[in-house]
C-alpha cells in the first residue's frame, strides 16, 4: 500500500470518527430538548444535560467501534497495565470531580431543608418562618428535583466509567486512546456542570425571593451565583473539548 493510500485511509477514519461523535452530540441535544419539554415543572430541564452528555459518550463509543483494530505485525506491549487515570486530562478531571462533589453536597443540603409546595408536592419549595408568618419560595431543588437528577447522574457516571475502561483497554494508538478518554470525561463534565448550573441558579433565585432568610440565606445566594457561573463556564469548556478534540 502506498503512502497516499495510507493517508487517504487515515483521513477517512478520522472523518468517520468525528462524524460519529458529532452525531452523538446532536442526538443527545435533541434528546435533552425532548426531555426538557416533556415536563413543564422543570424536572426534565434539570435532567437534560445528562441526556446530552450520554449522547456524546455514545458518539465516542460509536466512533471507537467503527475504527478497525490495528493489524500487521504483532507488537510487544509493556508490562505496565493501562490505567484510566493516565488517559484522562490532568487539568479538567480534578475540576470536574470537585464540581461533582459540590453538586452532591448542594443536592443533599437542598433536600434536607426543603418543604412541600402549595400543591403538597414534597421537596419542591423552601419555607422560612418569619415574624409576620411563613414565607415560601420555589421552585427549590429539593427531592422533587434532586432525586431524579441524582439518579440520572449516578447512572450516567457508571456509563462513563465503563466507557473509560473500554477505551483505555482498546489496542491502538496511545494518542487516540487519550483523545477518546478526554472526550468521555468532557461528556461527563458537561452533564455534571450543566446540572450544577441549573441547581445553583434555581436555589439562588428562591433564596433571593425571601425577605427574612437572614444572613445565612444572603450568604448562600451570594455563593450560589459564582458557583453557577463557574459551572456554566466549565460546561462550555467541556462542550468545546467535545467539538474540537483531535481524533487523529
Amino acid at each position: 500500500m502506498s503512502d497516499t493510500d495510507i493517508d487517504t485511509s487515515t483521513s477517512s477514519l478520522v472523518r468517520t470518527d468525528r462524524f460519529a461523535q458529532w452525531a452523538g452530540i446532536a442526538a443527545g441535544a435533541f434528546g435533552g430538548l425532548a426531555v426538557a419539554r416533556a415536563d413543564t415543572l422543570g424536572v426534565g430541564l434539570l435532567c437534560a444535560p445528562t441526556v446530552l452528555g450520554l449522547g456524546a459518550v455514545a458518539g465516542v463509543l460509536a466512533g471507537d467501534a467503527l475504527t478497525p483494530r490495528p493489524g500487521g505485525a504483532v507488537r510487544t506491549a509493556g508490562l505496565a497495565p493501562r490505567r484510566v487515570r493516565d488517559q484522562v486530562p490532568r487539568r479538567l478531571t480534578p475540576l470536574l470531580l470537585g464540581l461533582g462533589g459540590l453538586l452532591v453536597v448542594l443536592l443533599a443540603v437542598a433536600a434536607a431543608i426543603a418543604s412541600p409546595d402549595d400543591m403538597g408536592r414534597a421537596g419542591r419549595a423552601l419555607s422560612v418562618a418569619c415574624p409576620d408568618g411563613t414565607q415560601t419560595a420555589g421552585p427549590w431543588p429539593g427531592l422533587y428535583y434532586g432525586l431524579p437528577a441524582a439518579l440520572a447522574l449516578a447512572a450516567a457516571t457508571l456509563v462513563c466509567v465503563v466507557a473509560l475502561r473500554h477505551v483505555t483497554r482498546r489496542p491502538g494508538e496511545a494518542d487516540l486512546r487519550r483523545s477518546r478518554a478526554s472526550a468521555i470525561v468532557a461528556a461527563w463534565g458537561l452533564l455534571v456542570a450543566g446540572t450544577l448550573t441549573g441547581t445553583a441558579l434555581t436555589a439562588a433565585r428562591s433564596l433571593n425571593s425571601l425577605s427574612c432568610d437572614g444572613a445565612l440565606g444572603t450568604v448562600g445566594a451570594a455563593l450560589l451565583y459564582p458557583t453557577a457561573l463557574t459551572a456554566l463556564c466549565t460546561a462550555l469548556w467541556c462542550l468545546c473539548t467535545l467539538l474540537v478534540a483531535d481524533r487523529r
